[in-house]
């Protein structure tokens, strides 16, 4: 991570907040089939690293989705709260939570051979393949 962003927010009922110490200011797009079908859309999320702070972890759902990562949500309205990767337990977090969203830069998207021809985005980024992201992020067995 470069220069590293401090955030807070909460789930939509407010039963859920935090606090990330050491956020990356790039955003990254997610066209993966299964963040598409958890959101309806592309991910647009930022890496958090593992210093995150909940409160109210007792209204947190985790959902293992992978077998490398799991999602977590609130359990009484449904906000996506985080993908948190099990090898090192990394939180990616939707930049859309945060309170304070300035400082941030579109800057990367993953999966774009699984991204739909229904949308693009204007801005330059750089872009991977599935098979570029799991041999970046994927665990080597």
């Amino acid at each position: 991570m470069t220069d590293q962003l401090k955030g807070s927010g909460k789930c939509l009922c407010g039963a859920v907040s935090f606090t990330a110490a050491a956020i990356a200011p790039e955003i990254g797009a997610c066209h993966c089939s299964m963040c598409r079908q958890w959101g309806g859309g592309p991910l647009l999320a930022v890496e958090c690293g593992t210093e995150v702070q909940f409160e109210g972890e007792e209204s947190i759902a985790h959902y293992e989705s992978s077998a490398w990562a799991s999602r977590g949500f609130c359990k009484h309205c449904g906000t996506h709260l985080f993908y948190q990767l099990k090898d090192g337990g990394d939180y990616i977090m939707p930049v859309g939570l945060f309170a304070d969203d300035t400082g941030f830069d579109f800057t990367q998207q993953i999966f774009i051979d699984e991204k739909p021809e229904y949308y693009c985005f204007a801005n330059k980024t750089s872009t991977m393949t599935a098979a570029e992201v799991f041999a970046k992020y994927m665990p080597s067995e």
